[in-house]
């Protein structure tokens, strides 16, 4: 059986049909609320802050994927993420399941440098610094060695469904809706995004590869690393939409996080805007030759299908009638 902690997330979602469609017909959803994403998973509602409940979602598991959330604010992050990951491995390491560690790169310097597997932690700000505890905690007990233990890392995401990202709120979204898309900081810098989908069935490749364990992972990623202006006129060219945006200066979100609790809590995060980013997932494409990296073009073009498609079913559209 494999197990997924955190269940109800962008990245579980497509984690669960893609195990399903893999590797598994006996998979198992934890989240307090969970809910089933294929027809054969089983579901445990279970509190990872609890350390009996958690035990017992693992209970029975070959491997689990620790993909668990929180809301953007930094008090809890730091009071209850590294409370969930310890009690996630206290009970793999019980059970004797492999452990399956979804990271993002918070952690690392928010600079131009190349960021590979060995990039040193220097994490900038209070979620950084959660992020970086974390990993270290995955990598202690990786050393120790009592149970398999793998790290998937993925850079900033971009995504079908509800992907949470600044790319998918103030770009893609707005572009889809006919709106000048708003870009953080600068429109020049190069950005490496992942498909939420590519890093879900990356995740799922590596936790049913034993050889896999024992490492870090880059998750998968387009090598071409456009610009924000580049993605923006990209996505209008596929969308139909206007080619148009506007560059939000880092002082203006500034003094939006005055007035927004929501804003102040990515304001750690905009260095990382001012900066090329080049995250290097070769690693990855070395080991799985044949794993197909989503294109730009095809990731927007998909979002743009299933915005066109939700569009007219809230309009009452047959979806044959619609063009």
């Amino acid at each position: 059986m494999q197990t997924i902690l955190g269940a109800n997330g962008q990245i579980a979602v497509e984690l669960a049909r893609e195990l399903r469609r893999a590797y598994t017909n006996d998979l198992r959803l934890v989240s307090r609320r969970p809910r089933k994403v294929n027809d054969t998973d089983s579901l445990i509602s279970a509190n990872l802050l609890d350390p009996q409940q958690t035990m017992e979602a693992v209970k029975g598991s070959r491997v689990v994927y620790f993909t668990a959330g929180l809301p953007p604010d930094t008090r809890i992050w730091e009071t209850q993420f590294p409370v969930m990951l310890k009690n996630s491995l206290d009970a793999c390491r019980v059970a004797g399941a492999s452990f399956a560690y979804f990271d993002n790169t918070y952690m690392y310097p928010q600079d131009s440098r190349l960021q590979t597997e060995e990039t040193p932690f220097e994490p900038v700000g209070r979620k950084g610094n959660v992020r970086a505890t974390m990993a270290s905690m995955v990598l202690e007990e990786m050393a120790r060695g009592d149970i398999p233990v793998l790290i998937g890392r993925a850079p900033e995401f971009y995504g079908p469904g509800k992907t949470q990202s600044f790319t998918n709120a103030l770009v893609i979204d707005r572009l889809l809706k006919g709106k000048r898309a708003l870009v953080p900081v600068r429109a020049d810098t190069r950005r490496t995004l992942i498909w939420t989908p590519d890093a879900s069935r990356s995740l799922a490749a590596l936790g049913n590869a034993s050889e896999a364990f024992g490492q870090t992972w880059h998750l998968p990623c387009c090598d071409d690393r456009p610009t924000y202006k580049e993605l923006a006129t990209t996505a209008s060219s596929v969308f139909g939409s206007k080619a148009s945006y506007g560059v939000v200066p880092k002082w203006a979100f500034v003094v939006a996080g005055v007035f927004s609790p929501q804003v102040r809590e990515i304001r750690e995060l905009l260095p990382r805007y001012e900066q090329d980013n080049l995250f290097d997932s070769a690693k990855f494409k070395r080991r799985f030759p044949d794993f197909d990296v989503t294109t730009y073009r095809k990731g927007l073009d998909l979002i743009h299908q299933e915005w066109s498609t939700e569009a007219q079913r809230k309009s009452g559209i047959p979806q044959s009638d619609a063009f």
